[in-house]
């Protein structure tokens, strides 16, 4: 076999088996590391570079070496799952170096932490005032995890009271031009349908990019020529005003019967719509 051509089997074996190796070891390998998986990952280059060039070296004998490495990790990583006493060994705690806004500088020091890398660090997390900070604690794996203050966290909803509903992952029906069944399919819905929604907006699935539909069969696209405008959804405000009419509705039928019985049904009925319309309030408004 020519040199060259030996070269590229092994190669291409050793990206294989390194590809089979990172996808079973799982996706940490390729996120932030611990100290463990640091090694691992450097390890595992090395001997696929070795492995692909090293024509005089015994090829099985690289192919043992990347087994060990494959092998051992992967045990080690079902014990851990088992044993916390394992953990804290092998991928060490996380450090509180801030906490009730004070810096604990001998905690940062034991991290080898500085002043401005702690500062870039929060900066990282949007947060410009260390004495903002309730807890910060530096992982195992480099990120520093921060909770602010209660009085310097952002507003949400549950804070003045508003109860929201959960959201619905929209789903993307159409990719790079064409049709996606699946997506579809889980939202209840066909190509006749989507056909029908693009052709109100004048476009055609062709000069679609992306294209999503969320809970209440809103569609939004992205189309290929970014100059384009296309309408904003309207099925949210249709909806919402579908349901406001429906209780002014409900409230006149019980101010023009006779019948007691009816009368009270109306006006239940009307009270329980407006509750579903003002939990549903946040959301159609969104």
């Amino acid at each position: 076999m020519p040199g060259w051509l030996e070269i590229v089997v092994r190669a291409l074996s050793a990206f294989v088996m390194l590809f089979i190796i990172t996808r079973i070891l799982g996706k940490k390998q390729i996120s932030q590391l611990t100290f463990l998986e640091f090694i691992i990952g450097i390890t595992l280059g090395e001997l696929a570079g070795f492995l692909s060039t090293d024509v005089e070296a015994h090829f099985l004998h690289g192919v043992i070496a990347l087994a060990f490495w494959f092998v051992v990790p992967l045990g080690l990583e079902f014990l851990m799952l088992k044993s916390k006493k394992l953990r804290q060994l092998i991928e060490g705690g996380g450090r509180v170096v801030i906490k009730e806004g004070k810096v604990l500088e001998d905690n940062m020091k034991k991290e080898r932490l500085s002043a401005d890398e702690l500062l870039e660090q929060l900066r990282g997390k949007n947060v410009f005032n260390f004495a903002d900070v309730e807890f910060a604690v530096m992982e195992t794996n480099g990120e520093l995890s921060v909770l602010l203050k209660k009085d310097k966290q952002p507003l949400t909803p549950s804070h003045l009271g508003i109860k929201t509903v959960n959201e619905v992952e929209p789903q993307t029906v159409i990719m790079d031009g064409k049709y996606m069944d699946e997506p579809l399919a889980t939202l209840g819905l066909s190509r006749g349908w989507l056909h029908a929604e693009l052709e109100k907006i004048g476009v055609t699935v062709e000069n679609v990019f992306l294209g999503q539909v969320d809970a209440y069969q809103q569609i939004y696209v992205d189309l290929y020529d970014d100059k384009l405008k296309v309408p904003a959804p309207q099925a949210k405000a249709l909806l919402l005003a579908t349901l406001k009419k429906s209780q002014a509705d409900l409230e006149l039928f019980a101010s023009a019967t006779r019948s007691p019985e009816a009368k009270a049904m109306y006006e239940r009925t009307s009270r329980e719509l407006a509750g579903v319309i003002s939990s549903l309030d946040p959301m159609l408004r969104g």
